[in-house]
């Protein structure tokens, strides 16, 4: 069977001014999980969303395989989706980022505060009951996500194939092949890590989910690499 590797893009710049580019942790990840890779998965294809953190990820991975890689090909269905968008419509005065900072920073844990309210905003919109105030509804995420991976599919015409996404569309993608609630996926999403593996087989019709959100590479070298935000 045919197999694609999901990989969870490295930990991005929480609070900074640009959220969409890699820390130094995560480029540090991508390089551990380049590492592991080197010498057990030769991808014949790689694809990622189009955002910054994507094609960082496949850099920093490159960076650690030492053979070439495949140049990345973007796909913006595997985008995340607007989280910030998503927050905000819970949230409005945080549009302004220095009132989020303020009532962050009122917090012993800033970080937990903000997951907090995250986990509020994401049940708000996956909810649907608050479709037309957004840009992009859960249910329309979910499709462009699922038929992304179709495509890809198609494309790939089998062999082991890499694509930095995000948490969003990897658990929506667990989700639809173990038939999983909403509920679900946003649990699953929420225990993602940052260059976290999830391989799905493919064969013909037949999809199935063999390894969600593995990361002992990052475990094996230094467990302080191991982060979900």
């Amino acid at each position: 069977m045919a197999t694609i590797y999901l990989i969870r893009h490295g930990q991005a710049s929480f609070g900074k001014e640009n959220y969409d580019q890699l820390s130094p942790r995560g480029w540090e990840q991508g390089r551990v999980l380049g590492r592991w890779l080197a010498g057990k998965v030769t991808p014949n294809a790689v694809f990622g969303g189009n955002m910054e953190r994507h094609r960082e990820t496949v850099e920093a991975i490159a960076s650690g395989y030492g053979d070439a890689l495949p140049d990345m090909q973007a796909v913006e269905g595997f985008n995340e989706f607007d989280h910030t968008q998503v927050v905000e419509r819970l949230r409005p005065e945080w549009q302004d980022r220095e009132r989020m900072a303020r009532d962050l920073a009122a917090f012993p844990k800033p970080a937990r505060a903000f997951q907090q309210v995250f986990e509020e905003a994401m049940q708000r919109w996956v909810s649907g009951g608050h479709d037309y105030e957004y840009t992009e509804s859960w249910q329309a995420f979910r499709q462009r996500v699922i038929t992304s991976l179709e495509q890809l599919i198609e494309y790939a015409d089998g062999g082991e194939t890499l694509v930095s996404t995000s948490g969003g569309p990897i658990a929506v993608i667990a989700q639809h092949l173990l038939e999983l609630s909403d509920r679900k996926a946003l649990d699953m999403n929420s225990v993602i890590a940052n260059t976290s593996v999830t391989r799905v087989l493919h064969s013909g019709a037949r999809r199935s989910l063999a390894v969600f959100n593995n990361y002992s590479h990052l475990e094996a070298e230094d467990s302080s690499l191991v982060t979900f935000r």
